[in-house]
């Protein structure tokens, strides 16, 4: 399930998580579980219909048609078990691959083009980033530890921001993330930015990130 982005990567160290094109979304599922402690839970899928990919929810305007939560109770559903994930997915094997935020991992998310600014940002700051996601709504989600989402506000005022003017979204507790390799219907699939490593299995602080987001999405207003 190699999804990440040409040339994102060329500072971190090979982890186990990625693997090969072409691996079903069940096998991935089971070893975010099994290797890296997250989570899963398996959300709407694609279905066919008159040659086009739809929702599975029935919806014709979805707007992230195969990459949301299949049932309303999708919090309960969720699981760090990898023989629990198996046997959700070998039920709807084709179902998109969800984490749930607020557990192991909050999230930051931001537009594309200011997540790659941060990125480069960071880099020159020689920042410690953990997994970074990138999905075809063109935005980008940074995780962090959980408890980070909460903290947000105060990061931004206390460096002269103010949350509204920044499309800055914390995600916590009650929110998720669509994993690798799934795909919003005919938009692509999500990849990795910065895929899941030994090196960045403990995960950065939000307020070691907040600066050179923030300051992104100021530049990208």
């Amino acid at each position: 399930m190699e999804e990440t982005i040409a040339g994102a990567e060329n500072t971190q160290i090979a982890g186990r998580v990625p693997q090969q094109r072409g691996e079903s979304l069940l096998e991935t599922a089971v070893r975010y579980a099994e290797e890296r402690h997250w989570d899963v839970f398996p959300g709407t899928w694609l279905e066919a219909v008159g040659g086009m990919q739809h929702c599975s929810c029935g919806d014709a305007s979805c707007p992230a048609p195969g990459a949301h939560p299949a049932r309303p109770d999708w919090a309960t559903q969720a699981t760090g078990s990898a023989t629990v994930a198996r046997r959700m997915w070998q039920r709807q094997p084709t179902a998109s691959i969800l984490l749930p935020t607020g557990r192991t991992f909050d999230a930051l998310s931001v537009p594309e083009s200011a997540g790659f600014l941060a990125l480069a940002r960071m880099e020159r700051m020689e920042l410690t980033l953990g997994p970074v996601t990138l999905a075809p709504d063109r935005r980008m989600q940074f995780f962090v530890l959980p408890g980070g989402a909460v903290k947000v506000p105060d990061l931004v005022r206390k460096i002269g921001w103010s949350l509204s003017s920044l499309d800055l979204v914390a995600l916590g507790e009650g929110a998720y993330v669509a994993a690798p390799p799934t795909r919003f219907g005919s938009r692509g699939a999500v990849q990795w930015a910065c895929r899941p490593t030994a090196a960045n299995r403990w995960l950065p602080d939000a307020e070691e990130l907040i600066s050179p987001l923030a300051y992104a999405c100021g530049r990208d207003r």
